[in-house]
């Protein structure tokens, strides 16, 4: 009796090597793309999720139809990320076990490209590559493309969205007319559907799921928390789920690397992965990511994506993605192969609309939840202790020591013991949560009372500072942490910002020993609420009820200089390289061009 993979059509080597894997039955996408495809006649545009099989839907029918005995390049396959590309160069290897004189080599960034060529040259029947790297190849004519039978294009949406535009241009190009084109993609968004109509012929369409349309198996939840929160949150949501293996994305790789250093110092099992780390050093993190050592994974968009890992239970998204397209590529790290996931968003309380909108992206729907309290926090992390106690398989071995046991515990009851086992096991946690105030939850739109201080600074854009810049200068100059400036709004002579209310005073009396430009900073707390946008702000003339200079370390007056009440431009000096050490001296590179020393 056939099986359900030979049912497909799969040829028995192929097959042998699924049992292996322990494959039980074939997902949507194989059992619509896997027959059509071994016929080798068509091209083919599929639209389904990230971790619902796409990789066996192409490689499976590539393994079957080429020639392994003729040493030239038949197929290419072509990503987005090295990641994706050593993912996908991997499962290949998998699926060919028991079919001879398979050759493939992957084509990346961030390695050896003499390496590379080198293994062209021996013959390789499947690249599978990365736009950039494939292009820099046939830029040094390292690569022949003209016996290319098949090209694969996976993941084409987040190529488009990386930029890769040209470069698949580039690429396409230069293969044969009589190739066959195979797409797969999460989203269809215009470029992927050029691509189609200028590159592929009557291309075959197939769908899993509604277009664009999300995993039904993920759950969908946000939390609304204000910024100086999030990091709390996080901690929260990680001590409410004792088992948690999850990806936490970030948007910058500065907030990447803060938010896992954060939680490494924290106690919690995690680790950073974006685009500053070596190949070597990626590499490291996910293979301690993929043995659970780390379980709280911290990445950005870019080097999330290709992450292949069947179990993670949790997607967190610290910050929502810029592009909102990027939200189904970051949720599809949860819930592959079948199982079930969450992904759960961290938004500002005037984020809610996007939400509205990723909810139309993906029609699934957006539950807004409550943060647990410091006690069900506690009650969850002891019900999953009991929980691997009852579970642990108790060594034989530790019979022999048994009675000394006993012995030094004869004085102590079973309450008792259960008591001191709890404290010795969870008493930090416990310690933890006795002090820490229950995050409130602001209401979408509406005021937060629990918002950082509303500072004044005299610099702007007149001194070449920027939002980016500015963040640096108070991080670097301030001496606080880059999560608690909330918001910065730079205007051409002075900026505005807000500033978690631990970090505003020591901001303000650090930065009034500061000179820029050759005089000295001059900050001020600003009363009333909102942004504002003029210096008084708040409603109130002048707007300002404390100040730090260097003369006045800290006078309650309602002031700034008379020179920039009348005339702001008067303070600055146009064009003057900013300076802000205690002495005075010159930076040694432009403002906006790295003179903080990164």
């Amino acid at each position: 009796m056939l099986n359900s993979f030979e049912t497909l059509g799969l040829p028995n080597a192929i097959v042998r090597a699924i049992a292996d894997l322990g494959f039980e039955t074939p997902t949507a996408i194989q059992v619509q793309a896997v027959p059509p495809l071994l016929e080798g006649k068509t091209d083919l545009v599929a639209l389904a999720q990230t971790g619902t099989g796409k990789t066996a839907a192409f490689g499976w029918p590539l393994l079957s139809l080429l020639d392994f005995n003729d040493r030239s390049t038949q197929a290419l396959i072509l990503c987005p990320t090295r990641e994706l590309c050593i993912q996908i160069t991997n499962d290949f290897a998998q699926f060919a076990k028991y079919t001879k004189d398979v050759r493939i080599t992957a084509v990346y960034g961030g390695a050896s490209i003499m390496n590379q060529i080198s293994e062209i040259r021996k013959g390789a029947q499947i690249i599978v590559a990365t736009p950039g790297r494939l292009v820099d190849l046939i830029n040094r004519g390292k690569v022949n493309l003209n016996t290319i039978k098949y090209v694969v294009l996976d993941e084409a949406d987040e190529m488009l969205n990386m930029g890769f535009k040209d470069d698949l241009d580039t690429i396409l190009s230069e293969t044969p007319n009589e190739k066959h084109t195979w797409l797969f993609s999460a989203t269809m968004p215009q470029e992927v559907a050029r691509i189609s109509r200028q590159y592929m012929n009557k291309p075959m369409e197939i769908t899993v799921g509604g277009r664009n349309e999300g995993n039904a198996d993920i759950e969908h939840v946000y939390y609304i928390v204000a910024p100086r929160d999030k990091y709390r949150a996080l901690k929260r949501i990680a001590d409410a789920h004792p088992d948690i293996y999850s990806i936490v994305f970030c948007r910058t790789r500065r907030e990447t690397q803060e938010i896992a250093d954060a939680l490494v110092k924290d106690g919690y099992p995690a680790d950073a992965l974006h685009g500053d780390l070596s190949q070597g050093q990626r590499d490291q993190v996910m293979g301690r990511f993929r043995k659970r050592i780390v379980q709280m994974l911290v990445a950005t968009d870019v080097a999330a994506r290709g992450i292949d890992v069947n179990d993670v239970t949790h997607v967190i998204n610290y910050s929502l993605p810029d592009e909102l397209e990027s939200y189904t590529h970051r949720s599809g790290r949860t819930a592959r192969a079948g199982k079930k996931g969450i992904s759960m968003s961290l938004i500002g309380r005037n984020e809610s609309s996007k939400i509205r909108t990723i909810e139309r992206l993906v029609k699934q729907p957006f539950t807004q939840a409550t943060l647990p309290t410091g006690d069900e926090v506690f009650t969850r992390k002891l019900t999953g202790m009991v929980e691997r106690l009852q579970q642990t398989e108790v060594s034989e071995e530790i019979a022999r020591f048994m009675p000394t046991i006993y012995d030094m515990m004869s004085d102590m009851d079973r309450e008792d013991i259960i008591q001191r086992l709890v404290s010795a096991e969870m008493g930090r946690l416990l310690d933890y949560y006795r002090n820490e105030k229950d995050i409130q939850m602001p209401e979408a739109g509406g005021s937060n009372p629990d918002r950082g201080k509303r500072l004044f600074i005299s610099l702007g854009k007149m001194d070449g500072l920027d939002k980016d810049s500015m963040k640096q200068l108070l991080v670097k100059q301030g001496g606080i942490p880059a999560s608690t400036v909330l918001w910065i709004g730079v205007k051409d002579s002075y900026s505005l910002l807000e500033i978690a209310h631990e970090a505003a005073d020591v901001l303000m009396q650090m930065m009034g020993q500061q000179r820029f430009n050759n005089r000295m900073i001059r900050m001020e707390e600003r009363s009333g609420s909102g942004h504002g946008v003029g210096h008084g702000g708040g409603g109130k003339a002048g707007g300002f009820r404390k100040s730090y200079s260097k003369d006045k370390p800290y006078a309650k007056e309602k002031s700034y200089s008379k020179d920039f009440k009348s005339d702001p431009k008067k303070a600055h000096r146009k064009g003057s390289k900013p300076a802000f050490s205690s002495n005075g001296s010159k930076p040694k590179a432009k403002a906006g061009k790295g003179w903080f020393g990164e």
